[in-house]
């Protein structure tokens, strides 16, 4: 978790099998982080995760329809807020 101005700022990463969130921005940088946005991962988007690997890593995560897997390390570039 990334702590900004005494207020916690929580990740795709940080999301619970189960949990619906709703993307409030995406790290950007690099040619990851606009593949990213090309899938849909946009702000304001709303996501659920619906299941992890055996050892969490990847997750699957529905948006719009989609189911998509993520690994942890690009999930952390995608900020949240939980509805």
């Amino acid at each position: 978790m990334i702590k900004v101005n005494s207020s916690v700022t929580l990740t795709l990463a940080d999301l619970a099998r189960g949990e619906r969130a709703r993307i409030e921005s995406v790290q950007a940088g690099d040619a990851t982080t606009l593949r990213l946005l090309d899938l849909g991962l946009v702000e304001g988007t709303e996501i659920f995760c619906v299941r992890a690997a055996p050892f969490g890593d990847p997750r699957e995560y529905e948006l719009r329809g989609v189911r998509l897997c993520l690994r942890r390390s690009e999930a952390r570039r995608i900020h949240i807020v939980k509805d």
